[in-house]
């Protein structure tokens, strides 16, 4: 027990080093980097709300728990600091690389892991917070949460990346080795909420849009649009809010919706009145406990099927679970939960979908 309290204390303090260290790292700018293409407002999204520097969320009655609140749970009630028998591996599957990269106009979807997807629309490549980390977190994931199903492919066998879109700033979200790797490899624009520009451009990655909320861009014939969600931002202690989160949708001959990190809130609405009905939505199933602290920016697999209803999406996808050692609760559990409210609602099986990791699905 003293050696485990002992370890606790040493990675406690090796985070918030970590946190202060990278503290002034990023010099943030307000708005893209270098040239864009032409961005267009979308009518019925609201633009993000800002107090000084920090965004704020729509919802006025937002209250997000204490970063030490956040980061004591993660230490005390994480499944990382000490192996579990409750987490293990996902079983995966590994893709068709090559039907992949041969694919020139069928949509797919394959999942990678954690909030990671591999989109496939109108002979167009794109990722969502592409993370290959073996850890999440500061240092190049020296420090952080260990992943306990690994990515099916690697990085390096994936078809041609066109675009990556970034949720947030967060360590499971925005991997700095996988963003450098990418840029390196592929050299796709990255299309990330307001902030995120500059902090890659910072790191040497100049091909990337920035937009706020109700706004889009044209990127390879498909149209991008970045919509609200309910969440906050931040790498360190002192740059907390400075960076727009946000979800996505992007419009072709199909359309796709991803939330990144979200709770629940009108957003979903407002966003499936102003862009649905969506052929699939990406929405997150995992993280969502302890709830007094979860709640605001993690929604629970109950209210991740009301917010696929509220985007009027056709197909639903589960994503962020069974990946990183970041839940408190049990590993499965989202999947008992999803399907006992399909059940529930009535809701056809077929339409949603839990993929193992790199399972591809046509939409």
């Amino acid at each position: 027990m003293i050696a485990r309290t002992a370890r606790r204390t040493l990675l406690v303090f090796a985070l918030l080093l970590a946190f202060a260290h990278s503290a002034g790292e990023t010099t943030l700018a307000a708005g893209p980097i270098g040239a864009t293409p032409a961005i267009i407002a979308v009518d019925g999204l609201s633009a993000a709300p800002r107090a000084g520097r920090a965004f704020k969320n729509l919802d006025p009655e937002y209250k997000r728990a204490s970063y030490y609140q956040r980061l004591h749970s993660l230490i005390v009630g994480g499944t990382w600091l000490v192996p579990e028998s409750r987490v293990t591996p996902l079983a995966t599957v590994a893709p068709d690389v090559r039907a992949l990269r041969e694919n020139g106009h069928d949509a797919t979807v394959t999942w990678i892991g954690h909030s990671t997807l591999l989109v496939q629309l109108d002979g167009v490549t794109f990722l969502t917070d592409p993370t290959w980390a073996e850890k999440s977190g500061p240092f190049g994931g020296l420090v952080g949460v260990r992943r306990y199903t690994p990515a099916p492919v690697s990085l390096e066998d994936l078809p041609p990346i066109d675009f990556v879109l970034i949720s947030h700033d967060h360590y499971d979200h925005l991997d700095e080795p996988t963003v450098r790797r990418l840029a390196r490899i592929f050299n796709p624009t990255f299309v990330v909420p307001l902030g995120i520009g500059s902090w890659l451009a910072d790191r040497g990655i100049t091909n990337s849009v920035e937009l706020n909320w109700g706004q889009s861009v044209k990127v390879k014939g498909l149209t991008v649009v970045c919509t609200p969600a309910q969440h906050g931002s931040g790498r360190t202690l002192v740059d907390q809010g400075h960076r727009l989160w946000a979800s996505w949708a992007v419009l072709g001959s199909q359309r796709f919706y991803f939330a990144g990190d979200t709770g629940y809130y009108s957003h979903f609405k407002e966003i499936g009145d102003a862009l649905g009905p969506f052929d699939l939505a990406a929405l997150p199933i995992g993280s969502y406990t302890p709830r007094s602290i979860a709640r605001p920016g993690h929604i629970s697999p109950e209210e991740a099927l009301q917010a696929s209803t509220d985007l009027r999406a056709a197909r639903f996808i589960g994503i962020h679970w069974g990946t990183f050692d970041l839940a408190r609760e049990p590993y499965r559990e989202p999947l008992a939960r999803i399907a006992a409210e399909v059940g529930r609602r009535g809701l056809d099986p077929a339409a949603v979908w839990i993929p193992k990791p790199g399972e591809t699905l046509p939409w």
